[in-house]
């Protein structure tokens, strides 16, 4: 039997979790205050006038608001200079001030208003006659068409060089952030592969995860969860179906949950039982093209380098090549935030520098249909000299949590 898999079950190891909600402190106002600064000073470097947040997370990430988006537009405008101001329906006005962690004039339109001339309002009073206006990238296409409409004297891009800017530039608290959500969300996953017995269903595993996130302290449930059994580990997305555990299944765990706002997202290959043959070629050649993706996350490097390098190991073991399968069907690594997808991607082609401050995924798959499949996720921050893993990567496919 694989070290650390099956011998407890759901009920011992679910009473075994501990609340570890408190040991990294949530983003405080005064870092919402920081990043509203450093947003106008790019906004200035830009020459952009005026800057919309929809409802969206980069207004979270920016001012602390967690509202959510719907057919009503809700958000904020920060100008170039001067205070942020929320707009939202009349009816919310009251309520949303009670949600505020930045102090900022809230002003509502009433239902049979026009939403975007009230945007129109707030720049004239901003003394912005004409100019940039970033547009929250997240925004629905209506909410940027009814901007465009009301503001005809206007420039209109993307928010992207401001938000997405500044968002993959994790500050250590991010980072810490980040390495305890990371760190128990895989102590859960360990729970869950010690609960494992043949008869076990990836429902119940995933109702586990659930119930364990939340014990544990995480905002909510698992954003995504993710447990497969045997051939259909091949699927990286999975299959609409639960499939039932038995002996020599590989099992294919992702998942992950936010914690203070930042998302947990870990995958774990292993096989329950005694690894045959080829399972254990294809877990080590899974684990080589890991390693080879972590060591070409260096500062200044290009993202397609991870990428080149995980897939360059896959495909000199004869897979591939490219994203054919069998072999390594998508990107190796997605930056991740308060987004468990976002900016930098790990692709080929993306010749972004990496930079210090950059976190994300280093998670080659190895897909064989018909059979199955593996996958090693776990993530890295840049750092001025390379990278740090933000947990321990699994050792072997015969000690898959080894050191947790």
């Amino acid at each position: 039997m694989t070290t650390g898999v099956g011998g407890s079950d759901f009920a011992t190891e679910l009473a075994a979790i501990r609340n570890e909600r408190d040991a990294v402190p949530p983003i405080a106002a005064e870092d919402h205050a920081k990043r509203v600064a450093l947003a106008q000073a790019r906004m200035a470097e830009l020459g952009i006038s005026a800057l919309w947040l929809d409802g969206t997370t980069n207004l979270t990430w920016l001012t602390g608001l967690k509202h959510g988006q719907s057919e009503r537009p809700v958000g904020a405008v920060l100008p170039v200079r001067g205070p942020l101001t929320y707009l939202c329906p009349e009816f919310e006005v009251e309520r949303l001030k009670t949600m505020l962690a930045l102090p900022g004039e809230v002003r509502g339109w009433e239902e049979d208003q026009d939403p975007y001339a009230l945007f129109s309002d707030i720049l004239r009073a901003a003394d912005i006659s004409g100019g940039t206006i970033a547009i929250d990238d997240m925004a629905r296409v209506f909410v940027a068409e009814g901007l465009r409409a009301a503001l005809p004297n206007h420039h209109f891009i993307a928010s992207k060089t401001v938000t997405s800017h500044l968002r993959e530039q994790k500050s250590d608290h991010e980072v810490a952030l980040l390495r305890q959500a990371m760190g128990m969300t895989l102590r859960i996953q360990a729970a869950a592969a010690r609960a494992l017995k043949p008869g076990v269903t990836t429902t119940e595993v995933a109702a586990f995860l659930s119930a364990a996130h939340a014990k544990a302290g995480f905002d909510a449930g698992p954003s995504f969860s993710i447990v497969l059994f045997g051939e259909p580990s091949a699927y990286p997305h999975g299959v609409p179906y639960p499939q039932t555990l038995k002996e020599g299944d590989v099992v294919l765990v992702d998942v992950g949950a936010p914690l203070h706002g930042y998302v947990s997202d870990i995958t774990r290959s292993y096989v329950f039982g005694t690894p045959n043959a080829r399972q254990r070629e294809i877990w080590d050649l899974t684990k080589r093209a890991q390693a080879a993706g972590f060591a070409a996350a260096k500062p200044g490097a290009p993202c397609a380098a991870i990428d080149d390098a995980c897939r360059g190991v896959i495909t000199a073991a004869g897979f591939g090549p490219g994203y054919k399968v069998p072999g390594l069907p998508h990107r190796t690594g997605h930056g991740i935030g308060m987004d468990v997808h976002e900016a930098p991607y790990f692709v080929g082609g993306n010749t972004q520098p990496l930079a210090p401050g950059n976190t994300g995924s280093i998670e080659p798959t190895m897909a064989i249909y018909g059979e199955f499949g593996i996958r090693l996720e776990d993530h890295i921050v840049i750092t001025s000299t390379g990278a740090s893993w933000l947990t321990e990567p699994s050792r072997s496919v015969d000690e898959p949590f080894a050191g947790v």
